[in-house]
């Protein structure tokens, strides 16, 4: 199993994140985003084996396309570098990938799961995005803008990945429903970041998750091409 790990500035929190990594976890990468604090001395210190990744382009998208195509394990895993998800929930996530499962996504909202860090903002704008998503594809998800999963390396090339911020973790999503891959949730607990600021921008972000769904709905593409066909 590889596990990727976006960073930028993130220092202070990688040596917690790190002490918790289990052992079914084989290959750890850190892809820096031009961090200017200690964030990779930092982890070389707490993980010698550590991988360093630069990311080509700005954005966690490109951070984590960037990680996933640097991978070598059977199973890719990725997970924030804050804090504010638990190592300690990753073996969750291979169970379900060593029985069946093509890509496993955490969820905060089933039982088990939870957040203490959520806004009320944030999850009334989670709930209706998730709406359109489950109407869209006809699926039952819990949970989407929650950047906690996992999935099968073999399958990298099928999720077909171009989004370069927040709105990767929806793309991967619908783009997982789209190819008909057996998808699984698991329950983990969003954490408040240890220390620093966020670079998550509720609106902002959430505009461009929407604009995700809207292009990527289905008929959506097929659509485009009619009109520039007949154009």
């Amino acid at each position: 199993m590889s596990l990727v790990v976006p960073a930028r500035n993130e220092a202070r929190n990688i040596p917690w994140v790190f002490e918790q990594i289990p052992e079914s976890v084989d290959e750890v990468i850190l892809v820096d985003g031009d961090s200017v604090d200690a964030t990779v001395p930092m982890a070389r210190h707490c993980l010698p084996s550590v991988r360093f990744v630069r990311q080509n382009g700005p954005g966690k998208g490109n951070a984590l396309r960037t990680g996933f195509l640097a991978a070598t394990g059977d199973y890719v895993v990725m997970m924030d570098a804050d804090g504010s998800m638990s190592p300690a929930e990753i073996p969750h996530f291979l169970h379900f990938l060593e029985h069946g499962y093509d890509f496993v996504k955490g969820s905060r909202f089933v039982a088990g799961g939870g957040s203490l860090d959520i806004t009320r903002f944030r999850r009334m704008g989670n709930h209706v995005l998730l709406a359109a998503v489950n109407r869209l594809y006809h699926a039952s998800l819990t949970d989407l803008c929650y950047g906690f999963c996992a999935f099968r390396r073999s399958f990298l090339e099928l999720l077909d990945l171009h989004a370069s911020g927040f709105e990767i973790e929806t793309e991967m999503i619908v783009h997982a429903l789209r190819s008909g891959l057996r998808i699984a949730e698991v329950p983990s607990l969003e954490l408040p970041r240890r220390s620093g600021s966020s670079n998550l921008h509720a609106i902002s972000d959430g505009r461009r998750v929407l604009h995700t769904l809207i292009s990527e709905r289905p008929g959506a593409h097929s659509a485009t091409a009619g009109l520039r066909s007949a154009s």
